[in-house]
């Protein structure tokens, strides 16, 4: 869907990142989420240098992305854009009160319960391995998880995703199991396993997918 005929919205990212986390960078949430609301959108891609530049700044502080425009409006945090996008389709957050508050509720523990842990172990095993601390720290740092994926796996258990029928929280949950490609905890849970291959086989995310990863495909081309 990111197509210039007539876009609706802007998004804002990286020109290039390392092959380790190509499907990792958090823009992908926000691809997916357009696509599934079918809001077309233009791409800005920017190169290192100028994350800490002044114009990009005055749209995220901590010069990251991604960044969402739409008119006068700027988002930026990768939780907020997906509830932005979500606002504009039933589809993604229903406008009944109590099904939309159990998608809330399940965003909301997407990127405050489960990401930190998550992210906690990608810090450990990307940046600091091979660092005595961090050996001593990883086990830790996943049985942490593997709780959190406990529980998660016990409330899909009779479950084909996390609110009722797919939503933004889908999104967000199934992105953050992504971040630990690189382990087998995951796997370890036939459910997990299962929920994210069914949330991934939706063809939203496929495209959102290809467009993330065919534009570091075109930047290394050009390079």
């Amino acid at each position: 869907m990111s197509s210039p005929e007539k876009p609706e919205m802007t998004l804002v990212t990286l020109k290039s990142v390392p092959p380790l986390v190509r499907g990792l960078v958090r823009d992908l949430r926000a691809r997916w989420a357009l696509e599934e609301a079918g809001i077309p959108y233009n791409v800005v891609q920017i190169g290192r240098d100028e994350q800490r530049a002044p114009p990009h700044l005055a749209r995220q502080p901590f010069g990251q992305v991604p960044v969402l425009l739409d008119g006068k409006v700027t988002l930026f945090e990768s939780g907020a854009i997906v509830q932005y996008v979500a606002e504009r389709s039933p589809a993604l957050l229903p406008s009944e009160a109590a099904a939309r508050a159990r998608v809330m509720s399940w965003m909301f523990a997407a990127v405050s319960t489960l990401e930190p842990a998550a992210s906690n172990l990608q810090e450990v095993d990307w940046f600091h391995a091979g660092a005595p601390w961090a050996a001593a720290r990883r086990p830790a740092v996943v049985d942490f998880l593997r709780l959190h994926f406990g529980s998660l796996s016990d409330w899909l258990r009779d479950r084909d995703h996390v609110a009722g029928a797919f939503s933004a929280a889908d999104i967000l949950v199934t992105s953050v199991l992504r971040m630990v490609r690189h382990t087998d905890l995951v796997a370890e849970s036939p459910i997990l396993t299962a929920y994210q291959t069914r949330c991934e086989a939706r063809l939203a995310f496929q495209r959102a997918m290809e467009a993330h990863m065919a534009a570091f495909e075109h930047f290394d081309s050009s390079a």
